[in-house]
């Protein structure tokens, strides 16, 4: 029988390229590129394309970018659930951080196939000072960040009070 480990954590991964893939689908049928609706005084709801990754890096590049981050992602992807199946099943922090990178992942990775570019559309600011513009994938890649930092952290404090 075939080793599953933590794969069972894959349902996030699916449920949040379902909703980064319907929110942006609303984005694209609902707002025109470089339109902007307020929501609430410090948030707003845009429609930007981004060829880059994050933080617009490489954005100005000539299109190269796009099969450079399609191939960064695609390989990332297969390493995320190679990783995830290796774990225990009985694990529960890392598989659901690994799992929300994950969707994240092919949720960009879907767009950059499609489009050629990302598209984002979660505008937070304050006053005139805009942060950067970001969509449903990028909050899990960041989620999912956070979780394997707090695992790692909450795994040294068990090894330190561990018996030497």
């Amino acid at each position: 029988m075939a080793r599953t480990g933590a794969l069972k954590w894959l349902w996030l991964s699916v449920a949040l390229v379902a909703l980064d893939q319907l929110s942006k689908l609303w984005i694209e049928r609902g707002v025109e590129p470089g339109a902007s609706l307020t929501v609430l005084p410090v948030f707003n709801i845009v429609r930007a394309h981004n060829p880059g990754a994050a933080f617009s890096f490489l954005a100005a590049a000539s299109g190269w970018q796009r099969w450079l981050f399609t191939l960064i992602a695609a390989g990332m992807s297969l390493l995320l659930v190679s990783w995830m199946r290796r774990l225990p099943s009985t694990a529960r922090l890392l598989p659901a951080g690994l799992a929300l990178i994950l969707g994240g992942a092919i949720g960009n990775l879907i767009d950059r196939l499609r489009f050629g570019y990302v598209i984002d559309f979660l505008d937070f600011h304050w006053g005139a000072a805009h942060f950067w513009v970001f969509n449903a994938a990028d909050s899990g890649i960041t989620v999912g960040a956070a979780l394997l930092l707090l695992d790692g952290w909450l795994e040294s404090r068990r090894g330190a009070r561990e018996p030497a």
